[in-house]
Parts: structure tokens; sequence; C-alpha cells
């Protein structure tokens, strides 16, 4: 794989012509620029090998110690172009104070020291008004530096404020830890599945040993973290019904008591997606799609560059809420635009499985079916990826759309894979995805027989299938597992059936924009 065509390929439309004019600002020539050139291969649709793109820059002669030096002069392109993009778009204003440290470091080193504090002063108070605590250390590293300066501050004044700075940039620091080893932990258990461990305990000791308890109630970005860590416990236990509320009502008491500045921007968003995501898993598709307009708006007053991530998530939500408001066909035509741009891994398969749930929602199997075999990839890729669950879920949804296709052999084959990994992985009464087996049990008989589910000692059997968890807790995607069933007995629309079950009782509200 090349890393810097796969880095070139996260750019969307526009980035690559504002990169492509970037390059050839930074030096004009008559003939056609190399670098250009190799952008261009690189970015084309086929992957061309080395050999390739030897060929095509150099077809008189091939060189490859030219070909080399190219490819560094494209990654220093590059580099440039990402540090000035971010520059322009960093709404936590780092660059500004970093590039304000350059300026000082070089008045000192000329002998401007008048300038120079100048230049510290404002970089410190810039720093503090946008919380960039390690920068502001940096900056009181220099005042004290160069405190023999006749412009210079008290040195007892610059140590005290140091002393207070360097305390909040050690509890940003301990964050930054606590949180990295509870998303590792949390990889683990994805990886395998129900089975794995509770998170409570661990959140607990780590909070304690980073003594992070009491910091949060003052930070909106360490509140952030600990939501952050409080949803990933959550995530695993399902226990969305005890999240919802809790992440509301320290989004709102932070939001009465100490407001939202621009600095903590990234942390609202944040905040704002977790309420919306929680209340949707909690069947509250009016007020999560309330809480995702909240969300558009500050995605709209912020920037391009940082907003990206949380608008891929909004759109995701978005749909997934619009379903359960009889409003599939948005759902359906906001994912389908998505698909159109370029996507990072995980965010395709996400697209994609998403899109797939919303076709067999509306009866559409053939597009259901090809959205899904786009995805291209084996399922070991996909399960480092995005987890065991993940891979389950497209695996029953691809048996429940080959049965509907009247593909019975395939959705056969698809049925044994499904009881072969989970037997594999979770031992052969399926751990604690033994409810799964007696799913696919009854998938099974269907298959063999698809009248039977007109028979009461089947709707009976259906009946009495235990949940995967309790509904009040089940995931909304393997809820639509257990309605295709009941649909099946009751003779009754798929959609429909999952309506009911999801409780989907509440009038659609005013369309919102995507």
């Amino acid at each position: 794989m090349d890393d810097l065509r796969t880095t070139l390929s996260t750019f969307s439309a526009d980035d690559r012509k504002d990169f492509r004019q970037f390059i050839q600002r930074q030096r004009r020539k008559q003939k056609g620029r190399m670098d250009v050139r190799l952008c261009d291969l690189l970015l084309h649709q086929k992957e061309y090998s080395t050999d390739e793109l030897l060929a095509r820059l150099y077809p008189e002669e091939p060189n490859a110690v030219a070909y080399y030096a190219l490819r560094k002069r494209l990654m220093r392109h590059l580099t440039d172009f990402l540090l000035l993009r971010q520059r322009q778009q960093d709404p936590t204003a780092a660059s500004s104070v970093r590039g304000l440290l350059t300026l000082a470091q070089y008045l000192f080193e000329v002998g401007v020291g008048r300038l120079a504090w100048n230049m510290l002063r404002k970089a410190e108070k810039l720093a503090q008004q946008n919380e960039q605590y390690e920068l502001l250390n940096t900056v009181y590293n220099l005042q004290i530096a160069q405190a023999g300066s006749k412009h210079a501050d008290a040195l007892p004044d610059i140590i005290r404020r140091r002393n207070l700075n360097k305390k909040a940039a050690d509890e940003e620091e301990r964050a930054n830890i606590a949180d990295s080893l509870i998303r590792q932990r949390l990889r683990e258990a994805r990886v395998k599945g129900r089975a794995g461990e509770s998170f409570d305990g661990i959140l607990q000791e780590v909070l304690r040993e980073y003594d992070l308890q009491e910091a949060f109630a003052r930070r909106p970005a360490l509140l952030y973290r600990l939501m952050s860590l409080a949803r990933a416990a959550m995530l695993v236990r399902r226990d969305y019904l005890t999240f919802a509320p809790f992440v509301m009502r320290c989004y709102h008491l932070m939001e009465k008591r100490h407001g939202f500045q621009p600095a903590h921007r990234e942390a609202q968003l944040g905040l704002l997606y977790m309420i919306a995501h929680a209340l949707y898993r909690t069947r509250r598709f009016q007020e999560s799609v309330q809480y995702l307009e909240r969300l558009q708006v500050l995605l709209d007053e912020g920037t391009r560059l940082r907003g990206a991530a949380f608008r891929l998530r909004y759109t995701f939500l978005l749909a997934a809420n619009y379903a359960f408001l009889r409003r599939n066909a948005d759902s359906i035509r906001l994912l389908e635009e998505v698909l159109k741009t370029t996507l990072p891994p995980r965010e395709l398969l996400t697209a994609r499985l998403g899109l797939g749930f919303h076709y067999f929602a509306e009866g559409q199997f053939q597009k259901a079916n090809q959205v899904l075999l786009a995805i291209g990839r084996t399922d070991h890729w996909c399960e480092q990826e995005m987890g065991v669950e993940w891979v389950l879920n497209r695996n029953m949804g691809e048996m429940l759309i080959q049965l509907e296709l009247g593909n019975h052999d395939l959705a056969q084959n698809r049925l044994r894979a499904i009881e072969r990994l989970i037997k594999e992985r979770f031992g052969n009464d399926g751990g604690g995805y033994a409810a799964v087996l007696g799913y696919l049990q009854l998938v099974r008989d269907i298959i063999e027989d698809p009248q039977v589910v007109k028979s009461a000692e089947f709707a009976a059997r259906a009946t009495r299938l235990p949940a995967f968890v309790p509904l009040e807790q089940e995931d909304l995607q393997a809820l639509s597992f257990y309605s295709w069933l009941y649909a099946r007995v009751q003779g009754r629309p798929y959609y429909t059936v999952l309506l009911e079950l999801a409780g989907a009782t509440e009038q659609p509200p005013a369309k919102v924009t995507a």
C-alpha cells in the first residue's frame, strides 16, 4: 500500500483542487510540473505500482533516484499545505499562538526585546482564552528564560501564573492517558464481543489512579473526556437508559454554570452528539433529532475541517432517526449522498451497512444486496476495523437478503458461516450469543420450509425466543432481525412490525436540512 497515495485519497474534490493550485503557486515552470503529474497519478482511480509510475513519469528511461526525490518533494508540499490549512481553519488558535511564539523567539535573537515581550503577552492572552494549556506552559517557560529583560514582567508573577497553568496542563495530560487506556480496553472488548469484561470497575480505577474525579466539573473539555469514557462503558453493557439522562444533566449543568466558549466547540459538539445518540438508543427519536439540530447549528458556525468528522456522524444518526420517524426515504437519500464522497474505511462500512438496512426496510432487496456486496472486504478485515458484532450484523443481514431474493442455498451457506463464527469464537453454546443461535435455528426452518411460519408450533417457538439482550437495551439494528421474524409469522409488512417493536409511535418532526 502506498502511504502517500492513501493520504492524498482522503482529500475531497475541493481539497484536491486546492492542493494542485498550492503546488503550482510554490514555483512556476514553463513546462508541466512533475510533482503535479505524480500527484495526479497517485489520485488516479487505478492504483499504479512503482514500476508503472516510473514508466509513466520517465517513459524514455525510468529513473528511480529522480522518482524518490520527486516523492519527497511532493510530501513536503503536502506537509506545507496541511500546515497552512490547519492554521487557516484552526478554531482553537493554537496555530496563532505558535506563530506568536516563533516571532517572539526571533525578536529575542535579534535583540528587539520590547517587541518580543509584546508578542509573548499576546500569545499568553490568546492561549488563556482558548485553554491551550500545553502551549501556555511553553509561553511561560520562554518568559522565565527572558525575565532578565528590562521589558519583562515581574519574575514572581510569571512563576505564579506558570504554576496555576501547570495544574490545568497536568489534568489535561492525565485525562489523555486515562482516555487512551479506556479506549484500548474497549477495543479489546469489541473483538471479544458481548463476552467482554465489564468496564465499570476499570473506569473507576483509572479515574482514581489519575485523580480525575473532580476536575471534570470545571472544564468542558475534561467533561467531554469523562463522558466519552462513560459512554464507552455504556456501549459495552448497553445501559442506554441510565446514560441518556446522565449525559443530559451534565451538559445542561455545564451550560448553565459555566457556558460553552468558542474554545469549547469540539467538546460541545461531542456532548451534543452523545445526547442525540443516547436518545436514539432509548427510542426518543424526536428528541434525538432536536439535539441534532442544535449540533448542526454549531457545525455550520465552525470550520469545515474541524467539523468534517462530526458532520458524518451527524448524518448517520439523522438517517437512523428518520427510519423510525417514517421517513426512511429521507434516510436513503442522506446515505446515498454520503457514499458519493470519499470516506475513511470505518465510515464507509457504516454508511454501506446502514444503507443496506434502509433499502431492506423499503423492500428493495436487490439494492440492499448490491450495497453490501460493494463493501468488498473479508470478514476478518471488517472485524479488525469494526468488531465481531458488526460482522455478525452484516452477515445476518446478507442471510435475510438472500432469503428474500429466493436464493435459499446462499442464505443457508451464510447461516452456517454465522453459526461457525459464533461457536468457534464463543463455544458451542454461543456464550453471550446463545440467543442468536436460537434465532438462526428458526431461520433455518424457514429456509427449509417457508410455509412453516404459518404453524402454531413455530409461532410459539418464535414467541419464546429470548431477546439477544432485554428489548429496552437492544440495538435497533439487532431489533430489525426480530422484526423480520415476527413479520413472517404474522404475515405483515416488516417495516410496520419494526416500527411497532421500536415503539416508534411519534409523529415525525419538521424536516431538518442535512
